[in-house]
């Protein structure tokens, strides 16, 4: 069967949501505005797209100007924090509905996000968008057709995008995340004309809706689940043997595990993973901070 071919019609598609487009500040980036206009300035280059463009910037002595509006200089900002125009003034890109979620700045430009200070994204030593790269390279999506389990900011999405993919079916639980995404440059938009009606993105928590996908109908398999104590579902032998079904015989997958020690927490996670995988029909081998497995 050719990779190409439509097999899975999500049910619960996410209705197009407008990708903001306006200014991103961080408190360097609003020091850098308000130190440009003490020192007399009447531009200042920067980005205010966390380094996805950089513009050149109109300042006056009460606002500045990019891309056509005007905007007030911000008051108190918080460092590590992202703020958006919200029409009124520069509201922090965060939420707070059982759980506090917040989008991130990163030295890299992609930022990551936090639930309850919880780093969700791997950011010490590299760009999350490197990190989902070097990842989704080893289930060779170009020409495919990929199921991205826990979607998060559409990093993995944007890397299967980038190489060609020819269909990724990705899905996301937690609605505040699907905002987070609305307001992130740096993730995906399902509707933008870049994604080529390639991704399609639902919100759905997979654990379940994977039953409503058909046996052997993806080409690869992306999961990158949040961590086991809060996702233990996402690590159980019935999750996994639904991944089995799903995926065609010599199909890829990698799961991230992450590294934790097993020292504080008494397991040894990914060689539980790996050894689940094998139970469920997989040659899988521990690979990058995750598990590479092949579909017998």
């Amino acid at each position: 069967m050719a990779a190409s071919t439509p097999r899975f019609q999500p049910r619960l598609r996410i209705p197009p949501h407008v990708h903001y487009a306006g200014p991103l500040l961080t408190l360097p980036l609003a020091q850098a505005l308000l130190a440009a206009r003490h020192a007399g300035a009447g531009t200042w280059h920067g980005s205010l797209d966390l380094d996805v463009s950089r513009a050149e910037v109109a300042l006056s002595s009460d606002a500045w100007e990019w891309r056509g509006q005007r905007y007030p200089y911000p008051g108190k900002l918080k460092d590590r924090t992202l703020y958006y125009w919200d029409g009124d003034g520069f509201a922090s890109i965060s939420r707070y509905s059982g759980s506090l979620i917040k989008l991130v700045p990163t030295p890299w430009g992609a930022p990551t996000f936090e639930i309850d200070g919880i780093k969700m994204l791997p950011t010490s030593k590299e760009s999350p968008i490197d990190d989902a790269r070097r990842k989704v390279a080893l289930v060779a999506p170009q020409g495919k057709i990929v199921l991205d389990t826990c979607g998060g900011l559409g990093y993995f999405a944007a890397c299967c995008l980038d190489a060609g993919v020819a269909r990724i079916l990705s899905f996301e639980k937690n609605a505040d995340v699907l905002w987070l995404r609305t307001l992130n440059p740096w993730s995906p938009d399902p509707d933008a004309p870049a994604s080529g009606g390639r991704l399609e993105l639902t919100h759905a928590d997979v654990s379940q809706a994977i039953a409503q996908i058909p046996g052997a109908s993806v080409d690869a398999l992306l999961h990158d689940p949040p961590r086991f104590g809060i996702a233990g579902e996402l690590y159980s032998q019935a999750f996994y043997d639904q991944l089995a079904r799903v995926l065609r015989p010599g199909g890829r997958l990698f799961h991230y595990t992450g590294s934790p020690n097993k020292l504080t927490s008494g397991r040894d996670v990914p060689r539980e993973v790996e050894k689940r995988l094998g139970k469920a029909g997989f040659k899988a081998q521990l690979a990058l901070d995750g598990v590479l497995g092949v579909r017998r």
